[in-house]
């Protein structure tokens, strides 16, 4: 193998320039050519590739986002839009592809290897649904920026007895509201994962205004089958009996536009890193994360007929430290 490209897709996260970087380093290093790929599958069906030197991804460690930007595509959800997208990188000479992304970059990945093209996948998304990777590039970063904006929250809150519903990102994923919540010290976590019972949540809002708490704090997944919003719309009218004065807080995009902390700088490093010493090394067709520490592969046809779970007991925890 003499030529590899790298693309990022899907939703962007905190530490994926770091990823890029060490992939493309280490591949020159092996004596590679390597190619960047911008705006995602998009961009690769239409052919905008160009090289990608060690200079080329230098003071990017730090930086959020993707240099390489990224763009969904419906076209390349077809056979004719994936074959094209072989096409653009065979007229390069280009032999394998290295995508940082999460579950649909990775079923893309998925699918171009079927086709035949060899693929390396690297597990990055803040939602942290993606199996085959215990956490995900850009997890922890966001989870801190949210952490942060609660912590804020906390104080606005309890100057005007209020209770904030608080919803973060994680699509149908609940990981990043769990979380937060469990780090925040919130009184509730609305997930996807356990159907809501507004009834049940405004019981834990009345014991806290009953306990003396000047606030209310309840993180609520966008996936949540009650958003934030809805909840804030079923309790408008027991204001008396909550105790509490209603706000909603939706941090949205906010979450991914950080710049990556040590953790997702580091984690970023070593799953590029990995990745590109396995294409040089003839392997491919899997997804690389981390699994109790150690780096991992595994196969992508694997990664995308899984579903990766959340561990619920974290859900009693926070209830029972309330």
């Amino acid at each position: 193998m003499k030529k590899i490209a790298i693309l990022t897709s899907g939703g962007d996260a905190p530490g994926m320039n770091a990823a890029i970087r060490a992939a493309t380093r280490t591949a020159i290093r092996a004596g590679l050519e390597v190619f960047g790929v911008y705006q995602g599958y998009q961009g690769l069906i239409e052919g905008r590739i160009r090289p990608l030197g060690a200079r080329d991804v230098g003071g990017i460690i730090q930086r959020g986002g993707t240099i390489l930007g990224s763009a969904r595509s419906e076209e390349f959800k077809t056979i004719d839009g994936q074959r094209k997208a072989i096409r653009s990188l065979n007229q390069f000479g280009i032999e394998g592809l290295i995508v940082i992304g999460g579950n649909g970059s990775q079923t893309g990945s998925e699918a171009l290897s079927r086709l035949g093209l060899p693929v390396m996948g690297v597990a990055s998304t803040i939602d942290n649904d993606l199996y085959g990777s215990e956490i995900t590039i850009g997890v922890d970063t966001a989870l801190n920026i949210a952490l942060e904006a609660i912590d804020r929250l906390k104080i606005t809150a309890s100057s005007h007895q209020r209770a904030f519903f608080v919803e973060v990102m994680g699509r149908g994923c609940g990981y990043l509201a769990l979380m937060t919540g469990l780090a925040g010290g919130a009184e509730a976590i609305v997930i996807p994962e356990v159907k809501t019972n507004p009834e049940e949540l405004a019981q834990v809002m009345e014991e806290a205004y009953e306990k003396g708490k000047a606030h209310a704090i309840v993180i609520v997944a966008e996936g949540a089958d009650y958003n934030a919003e809805r909840l804030a719309a079923y309790f408008k009218e027991h204001r008396e009996r909550l105790g509490f004065s209603i706000r909603v807080t939706t941090l949205g995009h906010v979450q991914r536009g950080g710049n990556p902390g040590a953790y997702d700088r580091i984690l970023a490093t070593r799953l590029g890193w990995n990745a590109a010493t396995r294409m040089i090394d003839g392997e491919h067709g899997k997804l690389v994360g981390i699994n109790k520490s150690e780096i991992t592969a595994t196969p992508l046809s694997e990664v995308v007929a899984s579903k990766k779970e959340l561990d619920l007991r974290l859900l009693e925890l926070s209830q029972l430290l309330d």
